[in-house]
């Protein structure tokens, strides 16, 4: 049932608010409640395109007072609960930069994109844990976790690095967060996937970082056997300073798709290596020898350069995804893999990774928080491509992925990479150690005892 909205009360939250409160037939209403994510249609009661953390107080007490869920659209690359029936606050319009290279710290707002961080942070020689794609938002990002695939090997988690942050909670308080002050809502926070409130800016770690050794190396189809047993090679060997991943890419004719790679299967490796180039050419030299090369961008880099390394989309687009952790990526593990997923085989999965993990992953963060699952040495992720409302079409497909892979998982998940398939508590419940998700479930009681905050990955209360 769908609820309708008073207008005398939306006349109200409009006056509260400073940016536009809209409600569905209202124009600008698609705008404020569009996602990166397209797979999953939104149609909120209301939306409200904060401007500031007041707005997000005043949009949290308006859902307060009407019984309503709040779902929270900064790019909108998590989206995997429909919205219907709840007051969505968009956050895009809070992403103010600050950087302090004296204390090597960025204080960012809640929509600020990857790429816009690590740009500005470049301008004094500094760089931030970020993910594989640019457009990608920081805090999201971090409060699932923040596994980078260039720095987090050697520095951790990005959640590790997390200073403070400024939370709106279900009753509409501005909350500043640290070790000291709310404890243990400030441990949750980082890792606990937006179950807690709507975050409206942090401050986080930099780290010196202006060039590295880095990007693709893509290989056809038919040199899988000697590409993945090179892969296999390198990562057990690698050391922390370097992490490298392997994807098998079905990725079509779209003009975006460099024409080596269009209509076939490849195999696309990606080098991320904080050491000398001539090191780092060290390192790869036996991957570069493997097969001959579709297409090879590894060379030294601009940090600023990062997101050519895994190319990962930017357009939105209707994704459906799933993933796994794995204990290890032995040879037997590859084999089952290019069974399952290899040249050949019809399946409409566009992209199949495996991501490495380990390194300074597995170790304690400067502050405790919330992020599970830190002993995964590896992780399989794969991503269909298709239009709006096609998840069933996808779950057996990935589901076979899985599956093919089950002699190596470790049976969690990491929380950022939790999909549309990963909703229910038990789903949830895998992103964590038991003790872990049961402190989690004690928090979410403290502060959103209505379970306000659970367009999301919902950890509940009554749990």
């Amino acid at each position: 049932m769908t609820y309708v909205i008073d207008r005398d009360d939306l006349a109200r939250l409009s006056t509260a608010a400073a940016g536009p409160v809209v409600a569905p037939g209202d124009e600008g209403y698609l705008a404020e409640t569009a996602t990166w994510n397209t797979a999953l249609a939104q149609r909120p009661t209301v939306a409200v395109g904060a401007t500031s953390a007041a707005d997000v107080r005043a949009a949290v007490r308006f859902a307060g007072a009407n019984g309503l869920p709040v779902a929270v659209v900064a790019t909108g690359h998590g989206a995997v609960v429909a919205a219907d029936d709840a007051v969505m606050i968009n956050l895009r319009r809070l992403n103010d930069v600050k950087i302090d290279a004296q204390s090597r710290t960025a204080t960012i707002g809640a929509a600020v994109k990857a790429q816009q961080l690590i740009d500005a942070a470049a301008e004094v020689g500094l760089a931030p844990m970020a993910g594989s794609s640019p457009n990608v938002g920081v805090v999201g990002y971090i409060l699932g976790g923040g596994v980078s695939p260039t720095l987090s090997r050697t520095y951790g988690f990005a959640a590790d690095h997390v200073h403070n942050a400024d939370i709106v909670c279900s009753d509409g308080s501005l909350r500043r967060i640290d070790a000291n002050h709310d404890p243990d809502l400030f441990w949750a926070v980082p890792g606990g996937a937006g179950n807690f409130g709507v975050v409206t800016s942090l401050t986080m770690d930099l780290v010196p970082m202006t060039d590295l050794y880095g990007g693709g190396l893509y290989f056809a189809g038919e040199h899988v056997e000697q590409v993945v047993d090179a892969y296999c090679r390198l990562a057990a060997a690698a050391p922390q300073e370097l992490t490298v991943s392997m994807a098998f890419l079905r990725l079509g004719s779209a003009p975006s798709v460099p024409e080596p790679l269009r209509d076939r299967f490849s195999v696309h490796v990606r080098i991320a290596y904080l050491g000398s180039a001539d090191d780092g050419q060290r390192l790869v030299a036996d991957l570069r020898a493997a097969a001959p090369c579709l297409i090879d961008t590894v060379a030294e880099m601009p940090y600023t350069a990062i997101a050519s390394i895994h190319a990962d989309p930017v357009e939105p687009t209707p994704t459906y995804e799933m993933s796994a952790l794995l204990q290890d990526f032995p040879a037997q593990a590859a084999q089952a893999l290019i069974a399952a997923a290899g040249p050949g085989l019809d399946t409409p999965v566009g992209i199949i990774e495996i991501r490495q993990f380990g390194g300074a992953l597995a170790g304690e963060p400067r502050v405790p928080n919330a992020v599970g699952n830190r002993d995964a040495a590896f992780q399989l992720s794969a991503a269909g491509f298709g239009a709006p409302g096609m998840a069933e079409k996808f779950r057996a497909p990935l589901a076979a992925l899985t599956q093919a892979m089950a002699p190596w998982t470790t049976g969690g998940k990491q929380a950022n990479f939790l999909t549309g398939y990963d909703t229910t508590i038990e789903e949830v419940a895998r992103a964590y150690e038991p003790d872990t998700f049961q402190r989690l479930v004690e928090v979410k009681r403290a502060v959103d005892p209505p379970n306000m905050f659970r367009i999301n990955h919902s950890i509940a209360p009554g749990q």
